[in-house]
């Protein structure tokens, strides 16, 4: 499994509000709900599944401000693609969480 962070940036539009492009996206991931897992943030969408998988979506969502009539789009990506071990959003949250709650512990024992 790997997790991408995607922001799809829509250029040359008549505002600077964008959060009808991003409401659109998410109704596309909604469709690969059974592949993946996604997760939206204020400034980029989190999407976790199989690396070919994801590239299909990636495909997808890019498309998505074209065909509300945007002429230009920018999409950043990067990707965690672990493959000594399985990986999750919830995991990496856990493994930092759980790190905080040991130094906090620490901390309370000075």
């Amino acid at each position: 499994m790997a997790i991408v962070d995607v922001t799809i940036i829509p250029i040359g539009t008549d505002s600077p509000s964008v959060s009808h492009y991003v409401a659109d996206i998410h109704r596309v991931l909604e469709k690969y709900g059974n592949k993946i897992k996604y997760q939206l943030t204020p400034m980029s969408t989190l999407i976790e599944g199989e690396l070919p998988v994801l590239f299909e979506v990636i495909q997808a969502i890019h498309e998505v401000p074209f065909e509300a009539g945007v002429q230009r789009v920018a999409t950043n990506i990067r990707i965690d693609d672990r493959r000594d071990k399985a990986s999750s959003l919830e995991g990496k949250l856990a493994s930092v969480n759980k790190r905080l709650d040991e130094k906090s512990v620490t901390e309370n024992e000075k």
